[in-house]
């Protein structure tokens, strides 16, 4: 499934208004915090999909989850988004674990003042062209799934509505 420029800039802009609303804590880190925080989610759902069918939370989970950090990801690096379809024959799971160890690296280059945000812009490209690889593979409605997720989301946090 091809996926538009403009249906991808809106998930982006649809994303920035979720973090306001529902994640400002992390919106209010500086920037290089902010790629941090994401490394470390991407590394998290790396971490789930090797774990298999020992992990609690579904591939599909994992999905909607790695598609809204790395979205979040995006506006914070100024990155505009596309999809490049089936760059790669490997699993889910390697095409993440090796994306988010590109993007860790960038996150650790901050600290030793060396370039890093060409690393992370690529890293985080190469997760949304896998995530979207999966959901085209899955017969996934993207824009379902990420509605969906936000609603959930949404409902944890007590001081919104």
């Amino acid at each position: 499934m091809m996926y538009s420029q403009s249906e991808i800039l809106e998930w982006q802009r649809d994303q920035y208004d979720h973090d306001m609303r529902n994640h400002f804590d992390i919106l209010s880190l500086h920037k290089n915090d902010r790629l941090k925080h994401y490394a470390m989610h991407f590394a998290k759902y790396s971490g789930r999909l090797a774990r298999g069918d020992a992990e609690e939370k579904t591939v599909n989970r994992t999905f909607v989850d790695a598609l809204l950090v790395s979205l979040s990801a995006a506006n914070t690096l100024h990155q505009s988004l596309e999809y490049r379809p089936k760059r790669s024959n490997n699993s889910l799971f390697l095409r993440i674990a090796d994306a988010s160890g590109r993007f860790n690296d960038a996150g650790e280059k901050i600290d030793h003042l060396e370039p890093f945000l060409e690393i992370a812009r690529d890293g985080n490209q190469d997760i949304f062209d896998a995530l979207l690889d999966f959901a085209s593979a899955q017969h996934l409605d993207v824009g379902k799934c990420l509605q969906s997720r936000r609603s959930e989301l949404r409902q944890r946090q007590f001081f919104v509505r």
